[in-house]
């Protein structure tokens, strides 16, 4: 999420009892290194003070267009053109009809009026009042305008009723940030299919064969990409991560599903990135109830071998890379890997080193391909080294 490092974000904050939840939305832009300009409405100080945002931001917060102390009051032009997106989190019925029809009364509307930054809006209001056809023709006005309208969600709001109106959470309105920010990088109009977690194979309806491969690799890649403007396809194995904004996720379980799922998603693409650690092996046989605990002191098992599913895609045109996750003898698996599965280039790594590998949120790797000495990466993020992939990848397209 370090893609959001010093964008100029405008978050407008308008009268809901919802307005807590910006509280939330500005520390975290905040935390991922943003510049993070307050807009209030007059009606959005009966729920929160100024001094919250100033505290959480570090900046002044914009609220009476005409204050001669305010950085932005008689200059909201000067905000509107600095702005690399606004946000209005929540936006209240009120303040989606004065956008849709043109107001400029206060400070937040005379900027979004001003501006040519991508806007966000975050509905949230009553059930009835989202519902009403007045409230539903401005929402279409502002989508046919190319503002985005995330949410609302369902669920139990402030007057009791149940049904649409709840505002969606911050990691949403984050995931759409990085997709619109992100979406003329260099992979727009490339197609990147990456493979996630580790896949389970299964014994009996309560038992099953796995690793310890967390996913966090293959989402980190996702990430990235979708921030460089890819349409993204993420074939995921892992239960435990959040899908990504943005990206088409398929959630397989084991290995043959995988293969299945990579074979349809690899067809016009550009990319195919294997960072999932797929089963070698798979009983030969599933058992319909749990097996029982015997006398015997041993138990087997037979194992027939899965199928190489980087080997088997050869689609004309697409660059294939692959992972080798080893104990020992890194470089020289890796490079026999590479040849035996005709990759462009492996990404090596040792999973026994600390703070690296499997389940962290850090990897370090080497870049291996046919025609150069590997590259060794220093320990990094795994969204880091997910971009240094992507790069090789983009000097390869």
């Amino acid at each position: 999420m370090s893609f959001l490092k010093g964008k100029f974000i405008t978050l407008g904050v308008t009268g809901s009892i919802a307005a807590y939840k910006a509280v939330e939305l500005a520390s975290k832009l905040t935390q991922l290194k943003c510049e993070v300009d307050v807009v209030m409405t007059e009606s959005a100080k009966h729920f929160l003070t100024p001094l919250t945002f100033n505290s959480i931001t570090h900046r002044p917060v914009s609220i009476d267009l005409f204050d001669s102390n305010s950085e932005f009051s008689m200059d909201h032009v000067l905000l509107a053109k600095r702005s690399e997106a606004i946000i209005v989190y929540p936006a209240t019925a009120n303040i989606i009809a004065k956008i849709a029809h043109g107001f400029s009364d206060d400070i937040l509307t005379a900027t979004i009026l001003a501006t040519e930054a991508p806007i966000i809006l975050a509905p949230a209001m009553d059930a009835n009042m989202y519902d009403n056809p007045a409230t539903q023709n401005n929402i279409e006005i502002l989508k046919s305008r190319g503002v985005k309208i995330i949410g609302p969600d369902s669920g139990r709001l402030a007057s009791g009723l149940i049904g649409l109106g709840r505002v969606t959470d911050s990691e949403n309105v984050l995931g759409n940030l990085n997709l619109i920010l992100g979406a003329n990088g260099d992979l727009k109009g490339k197609k990147i299919v990456v493979t996630a977690g580790g896949t389970k194979e299964e014994i009996d309806p309560v038992r099953y064969i796995s690793n310890r491969s967390s996913g966090k690799m293959g989402y980190a890649i996702s990430q990235a990409a979708i921030n460089r403007g890819a349409e993204v396809s993420l074939i995921s194995a892992s239960n435990l991560l959040k899908d990504i904004v943005g990206a088409k996720t398929i959630h397989v379980s084991n290995a043959s599903q995988m293969f299945d799922a990579v074979k349809k998603e690899s067809i016009g693409s550009d990319v195919l990135i294997m960072a999932a650690a797929v089963s070698d092996w798979t009983p030969n046989s599933y058992v319909n109830s749990k097996i029982k605990k015997t006398k015997n002191d041993t138990w087997q098992i037979d194992l027939i071998k899965t199928p190489d599913i980087l080997k088997s895609i050869n689609n004309k045109g697409l660059i294939k890379i692959g992972f080798s996750a080893e104990t020992d003898s890194l470089i020289d698996n890796a490079t026999k890997k590479l040849k035996e599965k005709d990759l462009d280039f492996i990404v090596a790594n040792d999973v026994t080193k600390e703070n690296s590998g499997f389940s962290s949120d850090n990897n370090k790797v080497f870049l291996i391909d046919h025609n150069t000495n590997p590259e060794e990466l220093p320990l990094m993020s795994k969204y880091e080294v997910g971009n240094k992939i992507l790069d090789k990848a983009v000097s390869l397209l």
